[in-house]
């Protein structure tokens, strides 16, 4: 019972990171489709249209998009992968997390190692980069806060994640290992009442001397031939 509240908890515990990571992708998706409009021509600018490559969308939103809905795509599966406590499923999410752990630590150790950074991405005409980073350094402190929230989020999920599947590979062990001794037969419910003894029917014994008496009677008053009480003896025995 213990090992079985403890699995709902993991499995829980698991849904609610999954929903945080899931709010981070709806905001980079919210966030993304805002600087796609701000990149969209005004309406006295119709006639220039996407001809100025400084109102087109760039990399930088398109990466934001693609970022914010893989992150709801793997929300789903984090979901699908609690609810079903899969072991390939829980690997498979574990380490598509790990692979984006990675990718994360390696685009922030570039930012705080190599001063020229900047040079690394591509230029981003529409000013959308510039204006992320000026509003990252004016609130240096929440930014930092963030990022280390969706990291813990992350790594508690990966965590969550080996654990429950830790835990349904030893409940799939102890119910083969519990089939394996199941016992042959089964005990009987009531004992079988004991046949009872085969009784010769006294009635029927009677019937049948009285009609030999009377057999042998009729013969021996109409013959008295040996060969006759012969033959009668050997029927009567």
């Amino acid at each position: 019972m213990m090992a079985a509240c403890f699995r709902v908890c993991l499995q829980s515990t698991l849904k609610i990171l999954n929903s945080v990571m899931g709010l981070f992708g709806m905001a980079l998706i919210l966030y993304s489709l805002w600087m796609i409009r701000a990149c969209l021509p005004k309406p006295g600018d119709i006639s220039q249209g996407f001809s100025d490559s400084s109102s087109s969308p760039s990399w930088f939103i398109y990466t934001f998009l693609g970022l914010g809905i893989f992150l709801c795509v793997l929300t789903c599966s984090g979901h699908i992968a609690a609810e079903t406590a899969s072991s390939q499923s829980l690997s498979c999410y574990a380490v598509v997390l790990f692979l984006l752990l990675i990718l994360e630590a390696a685009i922030t150790g570039d930012i705080f190692l190599n001063s020229n950074w900047e040079e690394d991405f591509p230029l981003d005409r529409t000013g959308s980069f510039d204006q992320l980073k000026d509003f990252v350094q004016k609130n240096s402190g929440l930014c930092k806060l963030t990022g280390l929230m969706f990291v813990a989020v992350q790594v508690s999920s990966i965590f969550l994640a080996l654990n429950l599947r830790t835990r349904g590979m030893d409940c799939r062990v102890y119910d083969e290992s519990d089939d394996d001794y199941l016992p042959a037969t089964l005990p009987l419910l009531r004992k079988s009442a004991p046949s009872a003894p085969c009784v010769p029917n006294r009635n029927f014994l009677a019937n049948n001397d009285s009609w030999i008496v009377r057999i042998r009677r009729k013969i021996f008053a109409a013959n008295d031939d040996s060969w006759i009480v012969w033959i009668h003896d050997k029927i009567c025995r």
